[in-house]
């Protein structure tokens, strides 16, 4: 081709609008400016990975289309999870996060029936009568049952401790008749006459010489008295009777370590519980006292419509449930729920991220135990508070009752502590009515190797209130958390390096935090000795009371009006408000008790009871005792009330 031909040709490849351009390139970060013809590799993956990404999307969506299902979200929270179940637990072959303690739950509420001698109007009748009885663990974790539950505030129990009012009608009797009778007697007493005379069984003489024996024979029990020397000085003491004194003693090789954790600030974790069923039930009533919300029980219901139709649980069905943190409590909430014929899994729902129930795949087999057991979490362990009030709506006790045992205990103990696992109640009542009411009239509650005891006793003048076995009310005659709620636990009595000083020296008190403004009560009736700032203790007052004790209250924002030096007090009035005057770091509360001007532990001594049972009651309440004693050993009655 000539030249002349190569211009002919050039000419119609632009009058075609061809353009003579460079070669296509990959380099687009050559130069400050991108040209057209160069190639963007980021570009052409992301359509590949689209068109990958369809794909996937629309054989999922197939897939769980021809499952029947409506959701393909993976229920992760419930179903990604630590393949620690109870079947894995004695395996040592695996490096593994701390194995999570075990235990055994116990929840029984069962008839028991006694025939009960009892007086009316002036005629005594014996008849069947009927009792519930309640025997449980104390619940080791929190969940919706115990949500709404009033706060724990120990002055408001003040009024729940005092005794029923002596217009009370209500006779309620336990007295055992020792024979089994059907329906009712009428019993009719008769003098015996004068000439039936008993046998005699033991002369005067034979009676006179077993006492002299019992003296004489050292093979015999007596007490033995302890004596020790008191600290400085010469005299020996009786350490057997009632001696308030503290003996004061040096540790000897003991080591301190420094605490790794807080277990208070810790955040909940996971544990399951395995329970079988005793008695056919509605799924929904196990539900619940399992601790899902209507909402929650709806939801399932509908979720296993189509793979587990029945709702209600047969004798036998077994149930293991997975519990976790909520994200909007302070509680647990129930992440999984498995249903078990026997054996053999009939169904499994689980809780997806986004709240919802769905149908899963069956948890890791194990071998169920005999006994209904739960995995503790030491992080979802209940307050004594909380617990007790789980486990009584579990039990469906009605709140008054709830907290009316509360109340029992509130003196004596510090409820704002955890529970231990274990640790348990027992609790006896009368049958409902026909207004569905019903009397208490035994608990007992038992934590660690302490057991506390109350029965209830109505004296001639139709008092009625609640009696340790040594006849002394739960009520003290002091308040160990005297301000609203309690407050959580900063600092407690004995050495401690001070916070803004760094001096070490002894904490004389107890520092409960709490919001500022916080309402601070008297601990006791008293009389003000002081009311005014005073020194690092910022606002400052202190009530004398009886007996030598006085309790002082410092770094308080304000004192309350009419609180002022000579006045009188009576326990649970406000005298202050929550602050951080003074030397303090925070909001809180600063409570000492002394006694004779010397400090002492408020939250662990010994204090007075405000109220013991007359001398002229004790031989009757000592059968009341017995017979109440009697009734919580016998055996149930065939079928159980419930039982979960």
């Amino acid at each position: 081709m000539n030249a002349a031909q190569k211009n002919h040709q050039a000419a119609l490849l632009l009058a075609s609008g061809y353009e003579d351009e460079s070669a296509l390139t990959s380099r687009s970060t050559d130069g400050d400016i991108p040209h057209g013809r160069e190639l963007s590799f980021s570009w052409l993956w992301g359509i590949v990975m689209t068109g990958l990404t369809s794909v996937l999307l629309m054989g999922a969506a197939l897939n769980v289309s021809f499952l029947g299902q409506d959701t393909f979200s993976t229920p992760f929270a419930a179903l990604n999870i630590e393949s620690k179940s109870i079947a894995k637990l004695d395996s040592s072959n695996v490096k593994t996060d701390r194995l999570r303690p075990i235990t055994l739950t116990r929840s029984d509420k069962e008839i028991v029936e006694a025939a009960i001698r009892e007086n009316v109007n002036g005629r005594t009748i014996i008849r069947k009568q009927p009792f519930v009885r309640i025997r449980a663990t104390l619940a080791t974790a929190a969940t919706a049952l115990s949500d709404n539950i009033p706060t724990y505030d120990p002055v408001a129990l003040l009024s729940r401790t005092q005794s029923s009012s002596k217009n009370s009608t209500d006779q309620i009797s336990t007295e055992i008749y020792s024979a089994n009778v059907e329906g009712e007697i009428a019993v009719q007493t008769a003098t015996i006459p004068m000439e039936i005379t008993p046998n005699v069984y033991i002369s005067d003489q034979n009676a006179a010489k077993f006492v002299s024996m019992t003296y004489s024979n050292p093979s015999f029990d007596s007490e033995i008295f302890a004596l020790g020397y008191d600290e400085g000085s010469n005299d020996v003491r009786d350490l057997s009777g009632d001696n308030n004194d503290i003996i004061i003693g040096k540790a000897e090789n003991v080591t301190i370590v420094p605490k790794t954790h807080s277990l208070d600030e810790a955040g909940f974790g996971r544990s399951e519980r395995i329970l079988t069923i005793k008695k056919a039930s509605p799924l929904e009533e196990i539900l619940t006292k399992n601790g899902f919300t209507e909402q929650m029980i709806n939801a399932i219901i509908k979720t296993l419509r189509n793979v587990y139709p029945s709702t209600s649980l047969s004798k036998g069905t077994r149930l293991r449930i997975l519990f976790g943190p909520a994200t909007n409590s302070n509680s647990v909430v129930p992440y999984r729920m498995s249903i078990y014929s026997g054996d053999t899994h009939a169904a499994t729902v689980a809780l997806t991220d986004s709240g919802r129930y769905v149908l899963a795949l069956a948890p890791p087999a194990i071998d169920f135990p005999e006994q209904d057991i739960e995995e503790i979490n030491v992080n979802n362990l209940p307050s004594i508070y909380r617990s007790i009030w789980e486990t009584a709506r579990k039990h469906d006790l009605s709140d008054q009752v709830t907290d009316r045992i509360i109340a029992m205990f509130a003196y004596d103990l510090d409820l704002t502590k955890r529970i231990t696992a274990g640790d348990s109640i027992e609790i006896l009542q009368t049958k409902p009515d026909e207004q569905g009411k019903q009397q208490l009239l035994y608990v007992a509650l038992k934590l660690g190797k302490t057991e506390r005891k109350f029965y209830r006793f109505r004296t001639d003048n139709g008092e009625v209130d609640f009696y340790d076995p040594n006849g002394q009310t739960g009520k003290r005659f002091l308040i160990r958390r005297p301000l609203k709620g309690g407050g959580n636990l900063r600092s407690r009595f004995g050495y401690r390096r001070h916070p803004i000083t760094g001096r070490s020296k002894l904490h004389t008190g107890t520092d409960l935090a709490a919001p500022y403004g916080t309402p601070v009560y008297a601990s006791g009736d008293g009389i003000i000795d002081m009311a005014q700032w005073f020194s690092g203790y910022g606002r400052y007052v202190k009530l004398k009371h009886v007996n030598g004790f006085t309790t002082s209250y410092a770094h308080m924002s304000r004192i309350a009006k009419g609180i002022a030096p000579g006045g009188r007090v009576r326990q649970g009035q406000i005298i202050g408000y929550v602050g951080s005057t003074g030397l303090s770091t925070g909001n809180h509360l600063h409570f000492e008790v002394r006694i004779n001007n010397r400090p002492v532990d408020g939250l662990s001594i010994k204090l007075p009871r405000d109220k013991i049972l007359p001398q002229q009651y004790q031989q009757q309440f000592n059968n009341t005792i017995a017979q109440i004693s009697d009734l919580m050993k016998r055996d149930p009655e065939p079928v159980k009330v419930a039982s979960n």
